[in-house]
């Protein structure tokens, strides 16, 4: 077979790697390989079990995931699945991944079959409930959580977790959302421990009315927790409210690269390698690849737009300022939550939450509570 190489010196060694295991295979070489369908390991499930399924939005390494799969897990009840972003996407809001291929890995997570997804919390509600990642599609309850930072209010608009627990209200599957009322330079790692003991009686009271038919059907549950959580008033329903922080962007110098922007040499040529292609389909280039030369170029045919250097580049960052509420309605979810006490929200699919499903998902909450 005639192997077809790319000239080494001008790419990094990876992707010179990438280009001609491509390029063999397309000039009549081995079939390409399938991709991998393998699952972490599922024959320990025990069909006694309910499902329970776990994402977030600060991704699959953070404390909170952590703190409350391991209880889950350590109570052996239920069989536990973890679908969750690999990095944090905290504020992703209801955002899906498309025309992109998103890739998944399996994750190690004791006692749990777990996936982190390079992609969002919805992605992975999604991924999660297709039927083409796990043995199963609907859980019996999906929880999103805990996330590090207070999500009521409008924050709730721009919030990842919240948007998972969304998702799979939207495939039909009962779901909470769960948040600790981070403080910056007070909160610690072990507040999620304390977090998650409070939240967990609510959890197995929920599995255990699903299974009965009792649960609220039309919306799912928002629960935020005080910043001390063992110190908390107790649970209170509460009512979303409109709090929110003020967004400030803020102009960075461009002397200096913003946060973010340095990225090893590989990336960067990619996104030279972008910039170029859309540059050439602007002006009406033609693409060839030329084999004879072993290297890949691209042709210009008419007059190029402006290059990089001569466009006008600012950077901004942006960031979250608190400010005082005027709202003093104690049953508001911001209220409560600074009052000490755990908010529970119940949140539906409209805009406005109907009256009925309010009363039915107070009506569970309370009996819930009382049972415990």
């Amino acid at each position: 077979m005639t192997s077809t190489s790319v000239k080494p010196n001008m790419l990094p060694p990876g992707l010179v790697s990438n280009l001609q295991d491509v390029l063999s295979k397309r000039g009549g070489g081995d079939q390409p390989t399938q991709p991998s369908t393998s699952q972490p390991e599922e024959d320990s499930l025990d069909s006694s079990k309910p499902i329970v399924l776990v994402t977030n939005g600060d991704g699959i390494d953070s404390p909170g995931l952590t703190f409350l799969v391991e209880a889950l897990v350590r109570q052996g009840l239920y069989n536990v699945h973890v679908c969750a972003p690999q990095s944090d996407k905290s504020v992703s809001g209801h955002s899906v991944t498309l025309r992109e291929t998103v890739s998944v890995s399996s994750a190690d997570i004791n006692g749990a079959t777990a996936y982190e997804v390079a992609g969002t919390p919805v992605d992975c509600v999604s991924l999660a409930l297709s039927g083409a990642l796990f043995s199963w599609s609907k859980p019996l309850l999906v929880i999103s959580g805990i996330n590090q930072g207070s999500n009521c209010g409008h924050h709730m608009l721009y919030s990842g977790v919240v948007a998972g627990a969304r998702e799979a209200l939207i495939s039909g599957v009962p779901s909470l959302s769960i948040s600790l009322n981070w403080r910056k330079d007070e909160s610690q790692e072990n507040d999620f421990k304390d977090a998650v003991a409070v939240c967990l009686p609510l959890i197995n009271a929920a599995i255990r009315d699903i299974e009965k038919g009792d649960f609220p059907k039309s919306c799912f549950l928002n629960i935020e927790i005080p910043s001390s959580p063992l110190s908390n008033k107790g649970f209170k329903i509460t009512k979303q409210s409109t709090w929110r922080s003020i967004p400030s962007w803020q102009a960075v110098s461009a002397n200096r690269y913003p946060p973010g922007h340095f990225m090893n040499n590989q990336q960067s040529l990619g996104i030279q390698l972008a910039q170029l292609g859309r540059d050439a389909s602007a002006a009406g280039a033609a693409r060839r690849v030329t084999t004879q030369k072993k290297n890949v170029e691209i042709e210009s045919t008419g007059a190029a737009g402006k290059s990089d250097f001569e466009r006008v580049k600012k950077y901004f960052r942006l960031e979250f300022v608190d400010k005082e509420q005027d709202n003093v309605d104690e049953d508001l979810d911001f209220r409560a939550v600074e009052s000490g006490f755990v908010s529970v929200t119940p949140l539906s699919l409209s805009p406005h939450l109907e009256s009925d499903t309010q009363t039915a998902a107070s009506n569970w909450i309370s009996s819930a509570l009382q049972e415990q």
